[in-house]
């Protein structure tokens, strides 16, 4: 009489695969990939591809361009040591026809899927490791204010300008005011307490500020105050973004 045994022997995929979003003040999108090799053998890289969800598109950041060819960053090499690892970088952008949706976004949101065909150097066929792409939606609270554009070097105490954009996030209507206060190293140019008007529940508007640096080198923008008139609170933004800021050349040359 014989008794057939079976044994269950766990499969552990051999890439570790960790990923990252980064937020940028313009309101980009990053994703960082890092895969690392932890099986004790060399394994082989295949491919690696984003697949993303209907309201982003991607562009892949992993290309240098040399003598006006865009080559691979990791060059020719397509294997990884042994707790050998490597990173890859896209930046992900909004797709036009989702500009306010995105600003409503709560919570733990699907983003998509990241492929990576690999196998070893014993010839056999290549396996699929699928990772399921998860971010963790930052909470924008009742208002959200974000840059459209800003210049990367400003003159010293020259006047420059940036545009910001205001979301409102909450499920009611608002009348804003917009206040701003200086700081040791920034001035702002006109009136204060500025009226910017009515704003429906997931909407945006948007304005242009004037203002101009007093020290040198990298800044930081403060002191944007905005009120909501119907619920009579204020919403205080601070370190909105960072300028560069530059010596004029004509007063050096004098």
């Amino acid at each position: 009489m014989f008794f057939r045994k079976l044994c269950l022997f766990p499969f552990l995929p051999p890439l570790d695969v960790k990923t990252k979003f980064y937020n940028s003040e313009m309101d980009d999108l990053f994703l960082e990939v890092q895969i690392q090799n932890i099986s004790s053998s060399t394994v082989f890289i295949q491919k690696v591809s984003l697949e993303l969800s209907v309201m982003y598109t991607a562009e892949e950041l992993n290309t240098v361009n040399q003598a006006g060819k865009d080559e691979c960053t990791f060059g020719t090499r397509t294997f990884l040591q042994s707790m050998e690892g490597r990173q890859y970088l896209y930046h992900l952008q909004l797709k036009r026809e989702f500009p306010e949706k995105a600003s409503t976004i709560r919570g733990l949101t699907e983003m998509g899927k990241l492929d990576i065909v690999w196998k070893r150097n014993l010839g056999e066929m290549a396996l699929l490791q699928t990772i399921q792409l998860e971010r963790q939606a930052p909470g924008n609270g009742t208002i959200r204010l974000s840059l459209e554009t800003i210049p990367d070097t400003v003159i010293l105490e020259e006047p420059f300008h940036i545009t910001c954009k205001i979301t409102n996030c909450s499920n009611r209507k608002m009348k804003l005011i917009l206040k701003m206060c200086d700081t040791d190293s920034i001035r702002w140019c006109g009136s204060s307490g500025r009226y910017l008007g009515k704003l429906p529940p997931s909407s945006s508007l948007c304005f242009t500020l004037t203002l101009l640096s007093l020290k040198l080198g990298l800044q930081s923008i403060s002191g944007i105050l905005i009120t909501d008139k119907l619920l009579k609170r204020t919403y205080e933004h601070g370190d909105v973004a960072k300028v560069y800021v530059i010596p004029s050349m004509l007063k050096i040359k004098s």
